[in-house]
């Protein structure tokens, strides 16, 4: 592996490793952007943030990377109705924060293809 795609991968690891733990520091403001049609969004705000720690863990070790890869490729596409949602809401959460709202179309359209991608570049 190239030096520039293990820097990558560690990057990639050390990403989704903090944006699981920070479901469990920062429960609210993950509780504030679930559309409200979800049903148990406590447990969605856990499962999304324990399922993310387990992904960095399986991307460390090359005999489950590609299932990791697989895996977040996966929660990522899951997430799309949250980001739409949001955009529905004009970047807006239940408690009034407010993002603008381009902010909140480039990471449905940009952001969120390019981490699909990402991740996908380290399933092999």
């Amino acid at each position: 592996m190239s030096k520039a795609k293990s820097i990558s991968l560690f990057v990639l690891i050390i990403l989704y490793f903090l944006a699981g733990i920070n479901h469990f520091i920062h429960p609210e403001f993950y509780l504030n952007i679930i559309p409200s049609y979800f049903p148990n969004t406590n447990l969605m705000v856990i499962l999304s943030g324990a399922a993310e720690i387990f992904l960095a863990f399986l991307l460390i070790f090359k005999a489950t990377r590609k299932w990791a890869c697989y895996g977040i490729s996966s929660l990522l596409v899951v997430f799309i109705p949250i980001h739409i949602y949001h955009i529905q809401q004009s970047g807006c959460d239940v408690e009034g924060f407010c993002v603008l709202l381009w902010a909140t179309w480039i990471r449905l359209v940009v952001v969120h293809p390019l981490l699909i991608l990402w991740a996908w570049w380290h399933r092999k």
